[in-house]
């Protein structure tokens, strides 16, 4: 039994048996669960500081998967050549981190069969840079573990031409927040995020509005943003009841 949590195993679950490279892969379970659990041939750990990686070297000696798990010092994707692999997981980061990867190595990212991202934050940003740059989101998931709310997301890239295209994306404003695919599928652990996140908007605003700061233009300005997604919220919650 590969020792995962249930992120990086629904995480794993997504990832096509295809070569992979796991890049940020920390201790390097999931490239052992993949080889071990999906059947893929060939997968590469990649990681930015030496430390995780040798961790993720002694975890696939256990395992005796050495010749079938390459371990690589690696800025994001940078030490990976163009075509080695055919899918890749970029998780357990945050958003602005995870488009700055796929950003640098494009060219490598748009020619594989698909990607599989988690990021931790700016989750939308994300959603919105792949729209954008001609990544279409294929699949999603979402899970609750160890008391916080994960996105999951699957990708291809298509390069579309249309310049009307942001106009396009599925249900608008709440497809990029929430994931067009979440909420296709009308998915549970969605529906729970929404009502913590309501509750939390709610509370955040009763705050500002009770202690004042209301008053304050910046302030003022927080109160309108919070209502603006608490009216996306309520807005998806009553077309899914």
């Amino acid at each position: 039994m590969v020792p995962i949590s249930l992120r990086m195993k629904r995480i794993a679950d997504m990832v096509s048996p295809l070569p992979v490279a796991d890049i940020g892969c920390d201790h390097g379970f999931v490239s052992i669960y993949l080889v071990l659990q999906r059947g893929v041939s060939r997968a590469i750990a990649m990681d930015i500081n030496e430390g995780p990686l040798e961790r993720a070297r002694e975890h696939i000696l256990e395992y005796d998967l050495k010749d079938r798990i390459d371990v690589r010092l690696s800025d994001g994707a940078k030490a990976l050549k163009e075509g080695e692999v055919k899918t890749a997981v970029i998780a357990g980061m945050g958003g602005r981190l995870t488009i700055r990867i796929i950003k640098d190595s494009f060219d490598k990212f748009s020619k594989m069969e698909s990607m599989v991202l988690s990021p931790h934050s700016e989750v939308d940003q994300v959603r919105r840079y792949l729209f954008e740059s001609g990544f279409v989101i294929t699949d999603e998931d979402m899970v609750y573990d160890e008391g916080k709310y994960y996105t999951i997301i699957k990708c291809s890239y298509r390069k579309d031409t249309d310049d009307e295209k942001v106009l396009k994306y599925p249900y608008g404003k709440n497809g990029f927040m929430f994931g067009p695919k979440l909420i296709e599928k009308k998915h549970p652990v969605l529906k729970e995020y929404l009502k913590y996140r309501l509750d939390k908007l709610n509370q955040i605003k009763e705050n500002i509005i009770n202690k004042g700061y209301a008053k304050n233009g910046s302030s003022l300005d927080r109160v309108k943003e919070i209502e603006s997604e608490i009216s996306q919220i309520e807005e998806l919650i009553t077309e899914w009841r």
